[in-house]
């Protein structure tokens, strides 16, 4: 074989070698956003905020994630986040949860603290459901849906029959599957167990649903 045949044959082993190495990229990126989900917005602060202090549009910023990392219970727009309050001081860069608010102008109607008991306190979260739905008063059930290892789902229960003193519709929820389903801010009154079950589960489920009960 001539140095030029070779030369040749050479080139061409290599441009099919860069192909084959492209398509494999390719192939794997591919994966990956499927097994990541959609990218999806998270309001988030772009400075300190002291307890008690309202939080105003210039302190939020929207970063994007994968839906499969993004709290459940995160604000989508920062529309749903000005003029509330924060319960807490919250640091930069903090993603912002109805938890960690403590209502104000846009904040959920009727939080209801001044007749919750010694041992009652008022979580807040923002699940899939209608907020005509859950007036005030409402008893509802709290549904989770968590994403395990090799892309198993499940859905169970987390609270039953908790009581709504306050709620507030807010964007659509999500993309893909979930892609238009109505979103509720909402004020239970709920135990201090029953609190920190919501926080896990805001901060861990891939989905929060909440469902009216029948009146009675």
């Amino acid at each position: 074989m001539s140095a030029r045949r070779r030369a040749a044959v050479l080139g061409g082993l290599a441009v099919l070698l860069g192909v084959l190495a492209a398509s494999d990229v390719a192939g794997r990126e591919s994966a990956l956003q499927r097994r990541l989900g959609p990218v999806v917005d998270v309001v988030t602060l772009r400075r300190p905020v002291e307890r008690g202090a309202q939080i105003g549009r210039a302190a939020l910023a929207v970063r994007r994630v994968p839906s499969r990392y993004a709290p459940a219970g995160a604000f989508r727009t920062p529309d749903e986040v000005v003029g509330a309050r924060a319960a807490v001081a919250l640091p930069a860069g903090a993603d912002l949860q109805p938890g960690v608010l403590a209502g104000g102008e846009r904040g959920a109607s009727g939080d209801g603290l001044a007749d919750a008991g010694p041992s009652e306190r008022i979580a807040r979260i923002v699940a899939i459901g209608d907020a005509g739905e859950l007036p005030p008063g409402t008893r509802a059930d709290i549904l989770i849906t968590r994403e395990g290892s090799a892309g198993a789902v499940r859905t169970e229960l987390a609270l039953s029959a908790v009581e709504v003193v306050g709620s507030d519709p807010v964007s659509a929820a999500g993309e893909g599957e979930l892609a238009g389903l109505p979103r509720v801010a909402l004020s239970l009154r709920v135990t201090v167990a029953q609190a920190i079950t919501l926080v896990e589960a805001q901060n861990a489920a891939r989905e929060l649903r909440v469902l009216p009960r029948p009146a009675g």
